[in-house]
């Protein structure tokens, strides 16, 4: 159980939540993410452990809202309790002086990438941050980001902040005209397919960090497993990081969606039951 000490809005559907977990903010590195539940009955899902406070002992989630129990988690309040904060789970980042790095974060995955962009930085590492989103408006973290780098490129759909283009167009950019020793990058998992693609056209190594299904987070149920280097691995203790160039993003895609009508229905279901104050 965690109390939250603090929530904010970053976007109209993201939401920042500080939470007191002293024993996990002290074991935390880049990296690592938590389980979280709502209620005794609740689903489980992954949440990427976005920043630590070792002497409030405490961690921070960033939540997009999408199914009933990211609404759920949302919807808490200061002095609420998480029922239940499991972590920290996964293999933290493999952190090393390689050189230039180029780490690209995409719409709410710019939060996992904020951690690795720090200590990649703190590393001795040159980090150029690019970081994308539809509108100016969804863009989150950009202030972080930027004390934790060396340069920030900003790239959005609709040209509203920056420079208008897909992330990838901005890699192209960079990789045409720059040394770049590692590519890092996190977003929606259609998003990480064509970033490596585009690092691999240079030649250059990539790191994707997977945001499959989870159910326990420990490797027993096998629903985050996906196809890496034709050997299958689980997201949930094998990574969730992996060599870009190995993941099977086909296959990736094919099984996120594969709860997508069940996941629609039960949100449904739980605004019904809201609106009629049946809770």
């Amino acid at each position: 159980m965690g109390k939250i000490l603090s929530k904010e809005y970053l976007s109209p559907n993201v939401v920042q939540l500080e939470i007191y977990a002293p024993l996990i903010a002290r074991k935390r590195k880049a990296g690592h993410f938590v389980i979280v539940k709502i209620g005794e009955e609740g689903e489980r899902i992954p949440l990427t452990i976005a920043k630590a406070d070792l002497e409030k002992g405490t961690i921070t989630l960033i939540v997009q809202k999408v199914g009933v129990t990211s609404h759920k988690v949302s919807a808490l309040n200061i002095g609420d309790d998480v029922t239940d904060v499991v972590g920290p789970l996964g293999n933290p980042t493999h952190i090393e002086n390689a050189g230039t790095v180029l780490c690209a974060g995409g719409g709410v995955g710019i939060a996992p990438l904020l951690p690795i962009v720090e200590a990649l930085h703190n590393a001795g590492n040159k980090v150029i941050s690019l970081i994308a989103a539809k509108t100016k408006e969804l863009l989150i973290l950009e202030r972080e980001i930027r004390s934790h780098s060396d340069e920030v490129i900003i790239m959005t759909d609709d040209g509203s902040y920056g420079q208008k283009g897909l992330i990838t167009v901005g890699m192209d950019e960079i990789f045409s005209t720059r040394k770049i020793d590692l590519c890092v990058t996190i977003g929606p998992a259609i998003m990480m397919k064509f970033t490596s693609l585009v690092a691999q056209k240079y030649q250059v190594p990539a790191m994707v960090s997977l945001n499959a299904i989870m159910v326990d987070g420990t490797g027993m149920c096998g629903a985050c497993r996906v196809s890496v280097g034709g050997k299958i691995k689980f997201v949930c203790v094998d990574g969730p990081e992996f060599n870009a160039y190995d993941v099977d993003f086909d296959e990736l895609l094919m099984r996120l969606g594969g709860y997508k009508q069940e996941e629609e229905s039960d949100y449904r279901k739980e605004l019904e039951r809201i609106k009629s104050g049946t809770l």
